[in-house]
């Protein structure tokens, strides 16, 4: 049985979609972390943080790389990986930042808190993955 190939916009939203589903994992492997570290193990929440965005950080960019932006080549990867990692040491930054923010001056609940911030820089990270580090490279005729 063929295939049948979609509109270009419904592989626009296709793509959208894969994002958020891989980001939804990462997501839950974050808050996951986030909680084993912070309530069972008595970890300080900041530092829990820390731990959970980096954890999350390899689940994320691969699902990213190779079914979201369905980018299966090897040979980007030196190019690609630092400026992945570039952006989620700055998201890392902002994150942590904001938990603070948040947690300390706003008194919402830290598990809450993530919630708020993580929708906020999938949103601008989506962007800037598309854009820049998982671009598709149209070939020359």
């Amino acid at each position: 049985m063929r295939e049948i190939p979609l509109p270009l916009f419904a592989k626009k939203y296709e793509q959208i979609l894969r994002f958020l589903i891989a980001g939804g994992i990462a997501f839950t492997v974050n808050i996951a972390v986030l909680y084993l570290f912070t309530d069972i193990l008595g970890i300080y929440y900041l530092i829990s943080t820390v731990w959970a965005f980096v954890i999350s950080l390899g689940v994320s960019f691969l699902l990213q790389k190779f079914w979201t932006f369905q980018d299966g080549s090897r040979d980007k990867l030196h190019i690609q990986l630092p400026l992945y990692l570039g952006m989620q040491v700055m998201n890392l930054i902002l994150n942590t930042a904001l938990m603070y923010v948040f947690v300390e001056y706003l008194h919402l609940w830290y598990l809450f808190s993530q919630v708020i911030i993580a929708s906020g820089i999938a949103f601008s990270s989506f962007f800037i993955n598309k854009t820049y580090i998982f671009k598709y490279d149209v070939p020359e005729s």
